[in-house]
């Protein structure tokens, strides 16, 4: 392996951790029972959903996943083309 190879194998690792850990600090998107009884009321963090701490760890997450197909898709072509 070359060293770009083991760069890009270090870098899909560190980018494989914070994954599990943003995945692991989102909330959980069920409601339960109480959610589908009394409904989805609207609430001030609702009206502002795209400031709140849970909408930057969403965001980041799709952020990381996008930056871990790049590092594993280019990876793999140099496997591919230069071994």
């Amino acid at each position: 392996m070359t060293f770009v190879q083991y760069l890009l194998a270090i870098l899909v690792i560190i980018v494989s951790v914070i994954i599990i850990v943003l995945v692991a600090l989102q909330e959980s998107k069920q409601q339960g029972l109480s959610g589908a009884i009394a409904g989805a009321a609207d609430t001030f963090f609702g009206k502002n959903k795209g400031r709140t701490m849970e909408a930057q760890l969403s965001k980041f997450t799709k952020i990381a996943g996008v930056i871990f197909f790049i590092l594993a898709f280019v990876s793999a072509l140099l496997v591919l083309f230069v071994s």
